[in-house]
């Protein structure tokens, strides 16, 4: 069982990262810059959505190590398998990069040159990072499990399109995307900055998360998780620790 859940976040991660690379080199052919962006994030949030229905009952469906993390916070998971998320996510990623550049004939890995640096891009990650955390596990402790796929997929389109960075608010996603030399890529040089931004707002969101979806007793008839309980954990889910 572990093991299906650990091919579920590599699955879902490669096939986001094909989406990114992939609609980032459609996009690239021709049209006004801001047309290239709309398109690239709405097949990104398509995507996402699509791949979360599909493997999110197996393994949450995180594809994102900064999920996991915030998860493994609040006690959704044990530290020995987050790690492994965590490593499973980074080779999908990497996979799903290669991938890409392979269906587009070019080079399997191409070290990126493509410049995403500045306070500007660090502030736009932590905004579209801490806003990802909120949404997902505001969702799921309103009960309305259901609406994940669809409230994650809308958030990173939207965030795509009104940050300065195109909203990569993944860390896995940062690092491959070293590999790929094309309109999505960054340059080796500048994922730190990436980094920082996506990790103080896994900070803030814990700290926000923790405090505001806390269930309130005294709130009859709403459904909310019980504290304590695996925030990304629902009545029904049965995967192993």
């Amino acid at each position: 069982m572990i093991a299906r859940r650990l091919v579920a976040e590599a699955l879902g991660t490669a096939g986001l990262l094909l989406a990114v690379v992939g609609s980032g080199i459609t996009a690239e052919v021709d049209g006004a810059a801001s047309a290239r962006l709309f398109q690239h994030a709405v097949v990104v949030g398509a995507a996402l959505a699509a791949l979360i229905v599909t493997f999110g009952w197996i393994s949450g469906g995180h594809f994102n190590p900064a999920v996991t993390l915030v998860d493994t916070f609040f006690g959704g998971m044990r530290p020995g398998m987050a790690a492994s998320y965590v490593a499973a996510q980074v080779a999908g990623a990497a996979a799903g990069v290669i991938g890409a550049n392979l269906l587009f004939g070019l080079p399997a890995v191409a070290i990126a040159t493509t410049g995403r640096s500045g306070m500007a891009l660090t502030a736009s990650e932590a905004v579209a990072t801490f806003g990802l955390l909120v949404v997902i596990f505001g969702v799921v402790r309103s009960g309305n499990t259901a609406a994940v796929p669809a409230a994650v997929g809308t958030w990173i389109g939207a965030a795509i399109y009104f940050t300065s960075s195109a909203a990569f608010a993944n860390p896995a996603v940062t690092v491959a995307r070293v590999l790929t030399d094309t309109y999505t890529g960054i340059a080796p040089g500048h994922v730190a900055g990436f980094l920082l931004g996506q990790s103080l707002a896994m900070i803030l969101a814990a700290a926000i998360i923790g405090w505001l979806f806390r269930p309130d007793p005294a709130v009859a008839g709403n459904v909310v998780v019980p504290h304590g309980q695996p925030p990304l954990a629902t009545a029904t889910d049965s995967r192993p620790q």
